[in-house]
């Protein structure tokens, strides 16, 4: 049976990023307190969004399925 409300299923693959290129960056809100996962374009400083962080589960989420780790930047 179809079901409009299924789960759906998070990718286990490690993806990857050029560190030459961009940097981990969280980028929060100063008003609301949100905080979105992203990369940082070390040229153009733009940032792009990944995921959002609601809590440490994601952000832990964010860093395994990265590859990342040490401190990430945070960006308000």
């Amino acid at each position: 049976m179809f079901s409009i409300f299924s789960k759906k299923t998070k990718s286990t693959a490690a993806k990857s990023y050029d560190p030459a290129l961009k940097s981990p960056a969280i980028r929060c809100s100063i008003c609301t307190g949100e905080q979105v996962a992203g990369f940082r374009d070390l040229s153009t400083g733009k940032f792009e969004e990944i995921m959002l962080i609601r809590g440490e589960d994601d952000l832990q989420a964010f860093r395994q399925q990265y590859g990342i780790t040490g401190d990430i930047e945070k960006i308000y």
